[in-house]
This record gives structure tokens, sequence and C-alpha cells, in this order.
């Protein structure tokens, strides 16, 4: 990795300072008697508080060391005695390895930092170009995050899905629960496109197809406030193959949020009101995630031109089968282990993707 500039550590130091500001003021209105009484405001705090504690801590521990670094610096300059002036010079060697240690770190904290990097997230993922072919690959794309994220300890709950007559997913919606989720899923939103022979291919063509996929912050309650005078809230009966349970009856719900006319729906279970629910966990995600794009462009911030945005028109990664070979055209990066990827093997990549993400943003401070 390219050393960083004094100018880029500055601008690091300076938000970092930011953050330690800010931590104070959430403390000191945290002990306040008049926050006590708003129980929104007290959950909204602590939730932040807890998002910024580690890099505060992080932060604490770096200036501790770089004051220890300096002492030791001051010590070599005024020392006369050459064997304490060497015990000096091998302190500061010693503090200044564990003060650049500490530095990366904290820049690790700072892309980390954001509230929204600690939720649980909802991922959706819908079958695109390619017929058949797109919705078994948006199979297989579910597939490969339910294998990850089994292995990193995530939850995953089906909250809407949608199968193909050949046994693939037109779409299908999940929330992954677990500390970071978000943050580790962030990157994956846009379009993911596959090439290989399908199974029903006679002649042996390559063939093209698309997914696209959705990576959302899960909103809770106190996130986003939702008028039930904004709701219209429809009920249906579920549509699936083979006449199950779910067709005879009117569980399925769609709720249309008429300020935004963002729309949700969930059928996937037997229970009306657990639908609702679900539909309920969608539509707060949606709505904040809207309002996190108003307040981003309000504020100028360069959020499109970093990964992880969230544009599903961009065409993020392909899957070519028969090379073995899985790009991500963000990075410029391909590996030749496709096989391993497909299985849920997505370190390499998650870890690429958020490595770029953090040279990006720390040049934009």
């Amino acid at each position: 990795m390219a050393q960083a500039s004094p100018n880029e550590n500055d601008a690091v130091l300076r938000k970092l300072g930011e953050i330690a500001a800010r931590f104070d003021e959430i403390e000191s209105k945290l002990s306040d008697p008049a926050t006590a009484t708003n129980r929104v405001a007290v959950v909204s705090l602590a939730r932040e508080r807890g998002s910024l504690e580690r890099t505060v801590s992080l932060y604490r521990r770096y200036r501790d060391v770089e004051r220890q670094r300096k002492d030791a610096e001051a010590m070599v300059a005024a020392e006369a005695d050459p064997e304490l002036r060497a015990l000096a010079e091998e302190e500061g060697r010693t503090l200044a390895s564990q003060s650049a240690a500490l530095l990366e770190e904290l820049k690790d904290a700072l892309v980390q930092s954001e509230p929204e990097a600690a939720k649980d997230c909802i991922l959706e993922i819908r079958a695109g170009t390619g017929g058949d072919e797109a919705s078994l690959f948006a199979a297989d794309l579910f597939r490969m995050y339910s294998r990850f994220a089994e292995r990193r300890g995530f939850k995953i709950e089906i909250l809407d899905s949608s199968q193909s007559e050949v046994g693939g997913l037109k779409e299908i919606v999940f929330s992954v629960s677990g500390p970071g989720a978000f943050g580790t899923f962030r990157y994956e939103s846009g379009g993911h496109r596959v090439q290989r022979v399908p199974t029903t291919e006679t002649q042996g063509r390559i063939h093209t197809s698309m997914a696209t996929v959705g990576v959302l912050p899960e909103a809770e309650e106190v996130d986003i406030a939702i008028n039930p005078q904004d709701l219209r809230i429809d009920t249906f009966s579920a549509g699936g193959p083979g006449g199950q349970h779910v067709n005879k009856t009117e569980s399925a719900v769609r709720i249309v949020h008429e300020p935004t006319g963002i729309e949700v729906r969930c059928q996937d279970e037997r229970s009306q009101h657990k639908n609702k629910a679900r539909a309920m966990r969608l539509l707060r995600a949606k709505l904040y995630e809207a309002e996190r794009e108003r307040q981003a462009k309000e504020r100028g911030d360069l959020r499109r031109s970093l990964i992880g945005s969230g544009d599903r028109s961009e065409r993020i990664r392909t899957y070519n089968f028969p090379q073995n070979r899985v790009t991500d055209h963000r990075l410029n990066l391909t590996l030749y282990n496709l096989s391993n990827v497909i299985e849920g093997n997505l370190d390499e990549l998650f870890g690429a993707a958020r490595e770029h993400d953090k040279l990006e943003r720390l040049k934009s401070l």
C-alpha cells in the first residue's frame, strides 16, 4: 500500500477530532436530565454513541502514544548520557511503529464509523435480462450470500420471494442480522452479470444473463417516522406454483407509501399479520435509504462516486463460468476462483472492496 501523504493524515486526524468532539457532545446530552424524558432521542443518541465508541477509543489511544513518542524525542534531544539517549531512541522507534499501526486502524474505523455500518441490512435480488437463466443465477447469488452469511455468524430471514417455473428466483428479499451486517454487504449493490452455458442449451453456447442486487440498512421505528395516514394497505391472494395454501387466502400484503410512491409487498407467510410486519420492515428500510440519499445530495457528498452507492444500474461484477473467472469492474480485480466464490467464499472480494472504498473516502475528506 502506498504511504499516505502528510496532508492526507492531517485530514484524517482533523476528521477524527470532529468525531471525538461529537462523541463528547453525545455523552453530555445523554447525561442531561432533559434528554432522559425523550425516549426517541435517547435511543438515537445511544445508537450513535455506540457507532462512534470504538473509533474514539482508538483515537484516544493514538493521541496517548503520540504524546509518549514526542516525549521520547525530546529526551533524545536533551539527554547527554549516550546510554540513556540510546534507550530513548529505541523507545521512540517502538512508539512510532505503534502510532503508525494505530493510524491505519483508525482509517479503517473511520470508514466503518457511520451509524449505518453497524446495522442489520436487507438485500433484494432480482432476475434481470436472460429469462430462465437469469432466475437461476439470482438463486445462485442468494445461495452464495447465504453461505457466506452462515460462516460469518449472520442470521438470514426471507421476507419475500417469487420463484420461476424452472426453480430459480424471479426475486427474493431477505434480511441479514448480526453486528456490522450492512457494513459487510454494502458493496454488493449493483448489476451482476453471468456468462455460462445453460443446462437447457443443446449446442454448448455461452449465454449472458443479469441479476441486480440492492443492499439497504435496516431501519427501526426510531430511525424513520411513518404516518399511518400516508399508507395504502391492500391484501390479496399470494401467487405461487402448486396451488399451496397461500394461494387460497388473502394473506399477501401490499403497502404503498403515498407521499413517495414507494411500494412494498410480502406474501411468503400464511399469516397476513406476519406479512404486514415484514412489509413494514422493508418499507422503513426503503424510506430510510431515500432520506439518506436526500441528505447526501444536500451535503454535496461524493457518495455516488464511491462503491456501495446502491446504484443498481451500475454493472459491478461478471461471473464467467467457462473460465472460472470473476471480475469486479469497480476494482479492476479479476480472480480465477469462481468455483470458490459462488460457494460463498467472498472474503477476498469483500476485503478488496472495503479497502478501495476506504481509500476513496479518505481522498474525499
